[in-house]
């Protein structure tokens, strides 16, 4: 396989992980959204603690997958802006990854 191949492959993962990244989100969404509506509308004993947490967890794995398809990408051609934007992008996701992961576990306090 010639560079052009291994170019390819790559390019088609990072683009799957960043749909999967995408997906695990609006589904975290979706189902955070069913949930708050069957404690309003319908009464269902359904805490919003609970539902921040998974929803909360939903976004962290997502934002994982948006990491690996950056590096992937960067992977292809990496220029020294692009890895500086790269490393950039993944202490942010990290960061809040982190706070979000820390968020979740005071929830499981409470």
């Amino acid at each position: 396989m010639d560079v052009a191949g291994y170019t390819q492959v790559i390019d088609a993962f990072a683009f799957l992980f960043g749909v999967v990244g995408a997906f695990l989100i609006i589904y975290g969404g979706i189902r955070a959204t069913v949930k708050v509506l069957l404690r309003e509308i319908w009464k269902k004993e359904i805490s919003y603690n609970l539902i921040r947490r998974e929803f909360t967890s939903k976004i962290v794995f997502g934002l994982e997958f948006f990491i690996a398809a950056d590096v992937l990408t960067t992977l292809i051609a990496p220029s020294q802006e692009e890895l500086i934007l790269l490393a950039v992008v993944v202490v942010i996701r990290t960061i809040l990854g982190y706070f979000l992961a820390r968020e979740t576990e005071e929830f499981s306090l409470e």
